[in-house]
């Protein structure tokens, strides 16, 4: 007994400082080269530091390194939720319409008040929304909950990616149309600490989900099952759902639209630890914010000028995944 509680506790320590290792890596990787001695006494002599060093890692670096480890951990853990709540591998955690409904909120508030909190306020507004008219047009169908769900998520996504081309159409093309454009790529530019108020949200939606993950091994067999063991269906469908839509809106308002995240890394941990999602779920918060660190380190890196980060993770995302797809020859999941 006390050898395995030995060994879960690497586990779990193993998985806490990955990410930390690569935080701590991006605050002295950039174009403005820092070394790793002078990271350090910034870090703990803030006050000795050059006004140059001061700035770069407290002030740019570091909120935008954390911004992305948040989002990266929220939409793999919503992307690993919901693939185990409805039993589907190809669902991501924007399966219900909550990035497209980011997307819409985000460009009317570039058309009507240009940057600034709206911007914020709205994505997260609407990415909610998005949710909740997923599910009131999914009851229109009477097939099982989970079709009816992501049917309705399909038609609100496609509602909402309409009405953002309609807000690109009507948009000035020389200010305000290349920020929508640029917003629906995703990116960290623009994150200070202002913005880390949205980790909040997020650690909450992980939370539940990490607390709920026993529960989703169970919905994963049926619900039937599930309620012949006991587990109320509706009560952790709906507390798992609102927590993968809670961290996935709050992570989406501040970085704008990444994709494959929510996808392919659930996918990667499933290959190292199974389907257990009392793994799957710690490892793929770990995974998701080492990943999207990583991202950023790259996208600040690999030329003069900063490349969005939507698009790199689906440069990565989609090899990838017809690598898996080849490996499982389109099974083995469940």
């Amino acid at each position: 007994m006390t050898r395995l509680y030995q060994h879960k506790s690497i586990w779990y320590l193993s998985l806490f400082f990955l990410p930390l290792l690569l935080i701590f890596l991006s605050l002295f990787v950039g174009r403005y080269t820092i070394s790793l001695p002078d990271t350090l006494s910034v870090l703990l002599r803030p006050g000795s530091a050059t006004p140059d060093s001061y700035s770069v890692i407290w002030q740019l670096r570091l909120p935008r390194t954390l911004a992305s480890a948040f989002v990266g951990a929220s939409l793999a853990v919503s992307g690993a939720a919901f693939q185990g709540v409805f039993r589907n591998p190809l669902v991501n955690s924007g399966i219900l319409g909550v990035s497209n409904g980011a997307g819409f909120g985000a460009a009317l508030a570039i058309v009507l008040f240009g940057a600034g909190a709206p911007v914020y306020i709205l994505s997260f507004s609407f990415a909610v929304l998005a949710v909740i008219l997923s599910y009131l047009s999914g009851r229109i169908y009477g097939t099982t909950p989970n079709v009816t769900l992501i049917l309705g998520g399909v038609i609100v996504s496609s509602f909402f990616g309409a009405l953002t081309s309609i807000m690109k159409f009507v948009a000035d093309a020389y200010s305000q149309l290349p920020a929508i454009t640029f917003w629906l790529m995703g990116s960290f530019a623009s994150v200070s600490y202002t913005h880390l108020v949205a980790l909040i949200p997020m650690t909450a939606g992980i939370l539940v989900i990490f607390i709920c993950r026993w529960k989703i091994n169970v919905l994963s067999m049926g619900d039937r099952e599930a309620a012949a063991l006991g587990v109320n269906v509706k009560i952790y469908r709906g507390l798992i759902i609102g927590g993968a839509t809670l961290s996935t809106a709050s992570a989406v308002c501040i970085s704008g639209v990444i994709g494959w995240i929510g996808l392919v890394i659930p996918h990667i941990c499933r290959m190292l630890v199974g389907n257990d999602n009392n793994k799957l779920i710690p490892l793929s918060i770990s995974f998701g914010a080492s990943f999207l660190v990583l991202i950023d380190i790259i996208a600040r890196n690999i030329t003069t000028t900063e490349v969005p980060i939507g698009i790199l993770t689906a440069v990565v995302g989609t090899p990838f995944f017809v690598y898996l797809l080849k490996k499982t020859k389109g099974g083995g999941w469940r």
